[in-house]
């Protein structure tokens, strides 16, 4: 199936018009309808009810309309692919990063990469063990991820080169409509699965040091760190998150920092293979090594 003939019948479903799809599509009418039924013939079977003004699509194709819209665009999205791939060559970057870190810090680094003569960036997030697996396996060139003291240092072995990027801290924070709860015996909490990175802090840092005048009760459960803000905006419970995260809404008072919760210190690390696939992937490197901290105001 050709990415043309998907956009010649998607014209049709969203204009009901066999003349409109042709404007829409830069043809005359004749040539449209035309490859309209080229295209019925190489499928096998009609698209569209002519007898009927104006053309109705068949219950069948109408059916089939998410799907063609989601072919469509990862077509259109392969296309971007290819094209990036042949101009910029080895210029192209993949940096994966944890979610967490998708919407505060790699901004700053997409920026610095941006500003290279020629360099284009793919983006791609996970949680820190999919990162992981991304450098290991070739498929990113680096990744930066966050770290907590204490805990296994999966990235600083004989095959990664570590930069550290500077210092978040993971916080607990609640909406204003909590705030009075603060002291209740039962406190509602929003917590992380195991196997992920922040249910581990929370377990080894944040756990052991809870006041026991108060019992903490998971409400929700996510492995999604910008899903745990906004459970936490809407009221939900306490959740703890990192400060880069939350500092907005800190700073508008829809969340507020518990400080009598304990808090613990998060650090941004950025890894390599030790022997890069690419050449170059050195002179990024040494860009981004100095960056300089990228650590918020704490």
């Amino acid at each position: 199936m050709h990415l043309d003939w998907i956009d010649d019948i998607l014209a049709v479903i969203d204009t009901g018009s066999l003349v409109r799809a042709a404007e829409r599509r830069f043809l005359t009418q004749s040539a449209f309808t035309r490859r309209v039924r080229m295209i019925e013939d190489r499928i096998g079977t009609s698209l569209f009810d002519r007898s009927r003004k104006p053309v109705e699509v068949r219950p069948g194709v109408r059916a089939l309309e998410p799907e063609l819209r989601e072919i469509s665009a990862r077509l259109r999205r392969l296309q971007q692919e290819l094209r990036l791939s042949a101009e910029h060559g080895d210029r192209r970057i993949v940096f994966a990063c944890q979610h967490a870190l998708a919407t505060t810090i790699s901004p700053r680094i997409v920026a610095e990469l941006t500003s290279m003569d020629g360099v284009s960036v793919r983006v791609r997030s996970g949680n820190n063990d999919e990162c992981l697996l991304l450098l290991a396996s070739g498929e990113a060139d680096f990744i930066v991820t966050y770290e907590s003291q204490g805990m296994a240092d999966s990235g600083r072995t004989d095959s990664f080169e570590v930069v550290d990027l500077g210092i978040d801290r993971f916080v607990p924070v609640c909406a204003t409509s909590l705030l009075a709860e603060r002291d209740a015996p039962t406190i509602p909490v929003i917590s992380y699965p195991g196997g992920i990175f922040f249910r581990a802090v929370f377990d080894h840092h944040i756990a052991p040091f809870l006041p026991e005048r108060s019992s903490f009760v998971p409400k929700a459960e996510t492995a999604l760190t910008l899903a745990a803000c906004e459970y936490a905006l809407q009221g939900m419970g306490v959740a703890w998150l990192p400060f880069s995260l939350v500092r907005k809404h800190l700073v508008d008072e829809r969340l507020h920092q518990l400080d009598e919760l304990p808090t613990h210190p998060l650090q941004i690390r950025m890894r390599r293979l030790t022997r890069p696939s690419g050449a170059h992937t050195d002179e990024i490197w040494r860009r981004l090594e100095s960056i300089g901290p990228l650590s918020p105001p704490l």
